[in-house]
Formats: structure tokens, sequence, C-alpha cells
């Protein structure tokens, strides 16, 4: 460890209290260990804080909005103290919406289905499948991958004035979609910037801050986007919750994401024996159902405590372990970090990788059959820009767990590693030790492919 890194990690913080972290997990060559939870990018374990905060509150637990009993009440009073306190962690705008969906996923289809006629998407094909695929149904234009976040922005310019200098009068609204961090390589965007451009030509602009907002603050207005979405599970709340945040006009004109109860406000039978709805224009008109309210209360209690905690303290202690798994995946030459913008790029804790001589997914098996670590291989719902990343990287044909290509295309498949406020010191030594010694000796066990996943031979 640099001189550098050690000054940093007398600096920081211990990890904040997660479930799991004393979890033991049996190896293949016998004996038990601690798990090391190194796959935070896919879902973050629960901070003991918003466990406890669930488990206090569940007695209480009633159905939200037009109960008369006392646990409706205080159901609902909660629910809507939840809505508050996530729009304040956001940093909201006074007269945006803040409504409480499944995931981000999940947030980023209801926008696609409350855009305007006409309304034509751009976004990066760097994008997660949550930020790529939602616009299907309306036109969307997918830019290049950049190769600095200054090509980022010249990339929006440039698709944006060619709009504007093709568009037919009356064109329609434009949105851009952009992600905050990285799921595949960590790297942070220049939204503040993208959002520039997007106003300068008359866009609006999303923020996918699914991995942005567990690792450093997301400010709505700071940023000046337009609309923010993100997931409860990512940010140490995993009760089924997500949110959307943002500007309320297009919410407002758009028809129900879910038709139902909640979303309407008066129905009446006409004459002729159909319906009329009278649908309601705040955040509820797209809440149809019995609303999530312990997943909306876990996030709430999430960002309080990540708030108490403080960003910049979080921040000082996440880079710390960033250096240290790059410090020591750097002392394995055959190890190849995935980046677009560089190694100098700031990045969250997640780094993706690859390791010569090796399928990714028997070495992500062995990392957890061997040494008890978990973390992911594959393309991580991103496949054009892992794609991308690994255009001249083949991995052999046939080796365990070596997914099916297809004729004339390479098998493709990398290594993620990540984590944040709830990770000991320990597992990322564990971590780096491991990947050496694979790299070094090899597996110690036999491996076989099931179900296209390599896992210990029995």
């Amino acid at each position: 460890m640099s001189v550098s890194t050690a000054a940093r990690a007398q600096s920081v913080c211990s990890p904040l209290p997660v479930l799991g972290r004393d979890v033991t997990v049996p190896l293949v060559t016998g004996g038990e260990v601690t798990y090391a939870a190194l796959d935070y990018a896919a879902s973050a374990p629960a901070l003991q804080r918003v466990w406890d905060d669930v488990a206090a509150y569940a007695p209480y637990y009633g159905s939200v909005h037009r109960g008369a009993g006392y646990l409706s009440q205080l159901s609902t009073d909660l629910f809507e103290n939840a809505r508050r306190t996530v729009a304040e962690f956001l940093d909201c705008r006074p007269d945006d919406q803040l409504i409480f969906t499944r995931s981000t996923t999940d947030s980023l289809n209801l926008l696609a289905r409350a855009l305007p006629a006409g309304c034509q998407v751009l976004v990066f094909e760097t994008e997660h499948h949550a930020s790529l695929l939602p616009w299907q149904d309306v036109q969307v234009s997918y830019l290049d991958a950049p190769r600095t976040p200054e090509q980022a922005v010249a990339t929006l310019e440039r698709a944006l004035a060619d709009r504007a200098a093709s568009a037919q009068e009356g064109h329609g609204p434009a949105l851009v979609c952009v992600t905050g961090a990285s799921n595949v390589t960590g790297e942070l965007w220049p939204v503040r910037e993208l959002a520039a451009v997007a106003h300068a030509h008359g866009a609006r602009i999303v923020l996918d801050a699914a991995q942005l907002a567990p690792h450093h603050p997301v400010s709505v207005r700071d940023l000046d986007v337009d609309w923010v979405a993100f997931s409860g599970h990512k940010l140490y709340a995993p009760f089924g919750a997500g949110v959307l945040a943002g500007r309320a006009d297009w919410l407002r004109e758009a028809e129900p994401y879910l038709a139902g109860g909640g979303a309407s406000r008066k129905v009446t039978r006409r004459a002729d024996g159909g319906v009329d709805v009278e649908w309601h224009d705040s955040a509820a008109r797209h809440e149809a159902g019995s609303p999530n309210v312990i997943g909306a209360y876990s996030i709430a209690s999430a960002c309080k405590a990540l708030t108490e905690a403080g960003f910049d303290t979080l921040v000082a202690r996440e880079e710390h372990l960033i250096a240290k798994v790059r410090e020591g995946l750097a002392e394995v030459p055959q190890v190849r970090i995935l980046s677009l913008f560089g190694d100098d790029a700031p990045r969250v804790g997640v780094l993706s990788f690859v390791v010569e001589g090796w399928n990714s997914s028997h070495f992500a098996a062995a990392l957890s059959a061997e040494y008890g670590i978990g973390v992911r291989d594959g393309l991580f719902c991103a496949h054009p820009l892992v794609r991308t990343l690994l255009g001249s990287d083949p991995q052999t044909q046939g080796e365990c767990g070596a997914p099916e290509a297809a004729p004339g295309e390479k098998s493709l498949n990398a290594i993620r590693v990540s984590f944040g406020a709830g990770t000991p010191d320990e597992h990322v030594t564990r971590f780096v030790t491991a990947v050496a010694e694979l790299v070094r000796e090899g597996a110690k066990w036999q491996y076989r492919t099931e179900d296209g996943r390599c896992v210990p031979a029995v």
C-alpha cells in the first residue's frame, strides 16, 4: 500500500453496519469463511439501520390513504413523510413530483409512457438496459460510446444541433437519458455539463442514478436535471421500491402508468354503460394500487442514514477502497481493468476486469467456491457497452462457463467487483489476494458448466 493510500485509510470512517456482515459460507476446499459481499452494484446489503426501522414499524403496518383507522392514518403519514425525506435527499425543486415505483427500470418505463407525442429520446449506447431499452415505442437515437467526458458532451451537442438543423416545423420535444455512474466501469459521467447542453437546445434530461445515489450526493437542482431515477435495493433498502422524481408537467398530462384504485379521483357510470374517470394530478396518478409502504419507508431510512453519516466521509472511505483494489490488481499483469474514460477518471466503487487465460465465469466461480467472495460475471445488463470494451478480447469457446456466442461473434464476458458504505477493508484485501493467488497458482478445484454457469464439480 502506498503512503498516500495509507494516509487516506487513517482518515476515513468504519463501514456502516449492514446485514450479513457475519454470515459464513462453506468452501469447496473445506471449512467456512466469512462471506465477502462484493456485488453491491447488483444489490447492496440492507443497512442495519434500515432493517431496525422497518422492524419497529412493522407492527403498525396498515393500508395507506383514505383509511379511518389509527394504523392506516399512521401509515399514511409515514408514507408521505418518506416522500418528503427522499425529496430532500435528492434536493428536489418545490414543484417537483416524487413517485414511488418498483425500481429504476420501472421508473424509466413510467417516464417513457409519459413522453409527449413526437418526443425524441437520445441515449448513449453505454447505458444499462434499464435506461437503454424503455424507449422502444418512441423515436430514439443511440449515441456512440464516448472515450472521454468531453467527448460525451461534444457528441450530445452535435446530435442535438443536427436534430435542430433537420427538424421540421412543429417537431416534438427531446429527452436525453444518461447515467450518473456506469454500472460496468464505475466511472462518473459529466451530468451537469450534459444537462447544460440539453437545456441549451431546449431538450430535457433524465438521470439514471442507480449507481450514483448510493455513493455520492445527488442534487436535482445542482445537477440541473429534469428527472432522476434510482432503486432502493442498490441504496441499502431491499424492499422492492424505487423512485422517479422531477418535473411534474409531463407526468400530470400523461395517462396513468397503471389504471386502478388510488390513481383515480372520481369514477362515474355513463348513460351508454361505460365509465368516466377523473384521474389525480398528483404523484398518486402513477401509484395505482396499494403502495409499497415498507419499500418507501426503507428508502427514506437509508437516505437518512447516508445523510447522517456524511457523504464527504463516505466518499473518502470509498476512494480508499477503490485505490486499494486498483493497486492490488495493478500488481497482476494478467488483469486488465475496463474503462471508457481512462485510469484517472473519477469513479464509484465499481470495477470490471478480465484476466488473461481465464474465462470470467470460471474465475468468478473460483472466487466464490474457494475464497467465499461474491462478485459478478457476464455482460452486466449493459451488453453494447461491455461488447465495446471487450471487442478485442475473445474468450475461449467451450471453457467452463463460457457463454454461447452467435455464429461469427466472439464469446465475451467480464468480472465485476463492487462495494460501498458497508464494505470492510478485510473483504477488499481478501479479494486482491485471491485474484493474485488464482492467477499465480490456478484453481484448486475442478469446475463444470451447468445451465450456462460455471459451478464446482461434485
